[in-house]
Order: structure tokens, then sequence, then C-alpha cells
């Protein structure tokens, strides 16, 4: 393990195949590679400022190689009972040879400056029951499991089916 230097800034549309990558990376690592589909002009596209929805990610960057190592991919969500903005998550992600140098920990305190400093409320994500290791790194930080909610999903042809 070498100790080389890495910054966190907001990525941009051109970073989108590097993203690619890692949500691949990510997939298999949570052992879902067959529903991994993602598209790199589509996630470029949803990355641009203009982009309504859209989405925004921060980026780990090796200073001396521009290696994206890392991303913190997430969207504003909106809470009805406190009328405020709020952050989801979508994925965290540091690739495996770049783990264990705070690069995680450095996503998710840049992400909750700019939750912060946006006015929002609360930072929200999902984390796969089984994965341990996040979930210890995660009550490390304060955050608390929310056991009572359930997460229900609409999609394909059951989607299409209730949207006609």
């Amino acid at each position: 393990m070498t100790s080389e230097k890495f910054v966190i800034r907001q990525a941009a549309p051109a970073d989108a195949e590097a993203l690619v990558a890692l949500i691949n990376e990510l997939a298999s690592y949570e052992n879902l590679a067959q529903a991994s589909r993602p598209n790199a002009q589509a996630l470029r596209e949803h990355l641009a400022s203009d982009a309504r929805p859209g989405c925004e990610a921060l980026v780990a960057e090796i200073v001396e190689t521009g290696t994206v190592a890392g991303m913190a991919l997430y969207f504003f969500n909106y809470s009805t009972f406190l009328t405020r903005w709020g952050i989801f998550l979508e994925d965290l992600y540091v690739q495996e040879d770049y783990r264990g140098r705070g690069i995680g920990f450095a996503l998710l305190k840049e992400l909750a400056r700019h939750a912060v400093s946006k006015g929002c409320e609360r930072l929200d994500w999902n984390v796969l029951d089984w994965n341990e290791l996040a979930l210890g790194f995660y009550r490390k930080l304060g955050a608390e499991p929310m056991d009572e909610w359930t997460t229900m999903r609409l999609s394909g042809d059951a989607l299409r089916r209730l949207a006609s």
C-alpha cells in the first residue's frame, strides 16, 4: 500500500467513463454484475449542470496519476415532513487497491459539507445487509439504520403496467 495523495472534486460529464467503470466494479462486488448496465453517454448527460432531472457525483482522484479511485454518486430529494431538501447517496465506492486510505471517509465528509451548504437536513443511503464492513464504517460516523422502513421498487413491466 502506498500513500498516494488524492483530491475530492465534483465530477464533470467528462468523468462518465471512469464512473461507469467504478459502477461496474461495485456491481461485481455486490454480486450484481448481471444487473449492471450503465451507459456512459446517458451518465454524461445526467451529470451536465443543466440536466433536469440530473445527478451529481464526487470523485476521489489520485493526484499523481489522475486515476479516479472512488466515487459518491448522489441526487437531491425532498422531505415533506421537514419541507427541506436532502441528499440521497446512490452509490459510494472505492476501488479495492485504494481502500483503507481514508478515501471513503473523505468522500462522505465532502458530501456532508455539500449537503449542509445547500441547507439539506439529512443524507440517506442504502447498504446491503450482508456488508458488515460498510455497516460498521457507517455506524462509526454516527449513521443510524432505518430498520422500520422497507425499500419498495416498481420496475420493468410492473412499472409500465401501472403507468398505462
